[in-house]
């Protein structure tokens, strides 16, 4: 950070500057800020509550808070155009090691989720219920067929509270990054398989600070490498 290059008369705060943003009076657009500040206070909003779709997060294990044990997800979509037919991008995040998977969909339906499950559960085979011991994700419609992956593994599903984002918050920041490359409003089909292969590998060959400054994919490999020699 420059220090020094301004008097305090030329200095505004961060709200000012992001005022001037959305007023359109300096040169960027807010689409060009990877993460901008939400400093004004949210509205509150009266929400009718969801259906629940099975089990509550309430009833997760305390093992999966604790991001210790490794083989627990949290899963979201991302949504291109909400206007017409587009591809959707379903994400995974794992939260020990914050292994990240983006997993392109024919659409935002229950049954195009379940078909991206399906081809993961196809590449683990039967080391699936190993690397895959819970996932969690929000009410949504589009997830309302994950229970069935009980029924053919061992995998468990948990649903976060309605309009709870932060309950899955390791998936919610990975979605973040992906909107770096893809912005919103942006439709997906527009982005090939290896545009969107090139997006998961930087997230996973990414260092992190919490991590020891390993990166997600250095972490996942060990674990799956455990998995596999036992």
């Amino acid at each position: 950070m420059l220090s020094g290059q301004f008097t305090a008369e030329q200095t505004v705060s961060t709200k000012t500057l992001y005022n001037y943003v959305d007023l359109g009076l300096i040169a960027v657009k807010n689409i060009d800020l990877p993460l901008k500040l939400r400093l004004n206070p949210k509205t509150k909003h009266t929400h009718e509550n969801k259906r629940k779709l099975g089990r509550s997060i309430e009833e997760r294990p305390q093992d999966v808070e604790s991001r210790e044990e490794f083989g627990h997800w949290e899963a979201d979509l991302v949504i291109g155009q909400k206007s017409g037919e587009d591809k959707a991008l379903l994400t995974l995040a794992e939260r020990k090691s914050r292994n990240f998977f983006i997993i392109p969909i024919a659409d935002k339906t229950a049954q195009a989720v379940m078909d991206g499950f399906m081809r993961i559960r196809g590449e683990y085979v039967d080391k699936f219920d190993k690397v895959f011991k819970t996932l969690t994700t929000d009410n949504g419609s589009e997830f309302a067929r994950l229970q069935e992956l009980e029924a053919i593994s061992e995998t468990l599903v948990y649903y976060a509270h309605p309009f709870s984002s932060w309950e899955k918050g390791t998936n919610e920041r990975h979605n973040g990054l992906i909107r770096r490359f893809i912005p919103k409003g942006k439709r997906i089909d527009q982005y090939s398989l290896d545009d969107i292969v090139a997006v998961e590998m930087w997230c996973n060959q990414l260092p992190r600070k919490i991590l020891g400054y390993y990166t997600p994919e250095e972490i996942f490999e060990a674990e799956l490498d455990k998995i596999y020699a036992a």
